[in-house]
């Protein structure tokens, strides 16, 4: 059985390209937290992950880096050969199934109609109370 569960955030905004037969692919790295080291220390390993057709156009419309996402798949290792001539190897996820676990962050503009500040300022005394 080859099935890889993870949770961790985008280390950059997902890059979608199309095959030539007009297939999408997204592919992205995802910071994973390992915990251990014995003092205390938390570590990260960053995991390729591809995402294929129509996940793939969703993951480039709707994540954005340092998003929090859950990622079901597959462990898969492929050879390919680089630019210089070289054979290389890479071991990637291919995801099935991506859950987002946190919103996509509002841009400047859309935070400027928010004012975190104001939460509970009209919060009035008990004697003001109209019930």
């Amino acid at each position: 059985m080859n099935k890889v569960i993870l949770v961790g955030r985008l280390a950059q905004d997902p890059e979608v390209r199309y095959t030539q037969s007009g297939k999408a692919v997204a592919s992205f790295t995802l910071a994973v937290n390992r915990f251990g080291g014995g003092q205390g220390q938390n570590n990260a390993d960053f995991v390729p992950v591809v995402a294929w057709e129509k996940l793939a156009e969703t993951c480039g419309n709707n994540l954005t880096k340092g998003q929090r996402v859950l990622v079901e798949g597959r462990l898969q290792i492929r050879s390919y050969e680089a630019n210089d001539g070289q054979k290389r190897r890479i071991a990637e996820v291919v995801a099935q199934t991506i859950e987002f676990l946190e919103r996509k962050q509002a841009s400047s503009s859309d935070a400027g109609n928010i004012d975190v500040n104001s939460f509970g300022k009209d919060v009035f005394p008990d004697e003001e109370i109209p019930f």
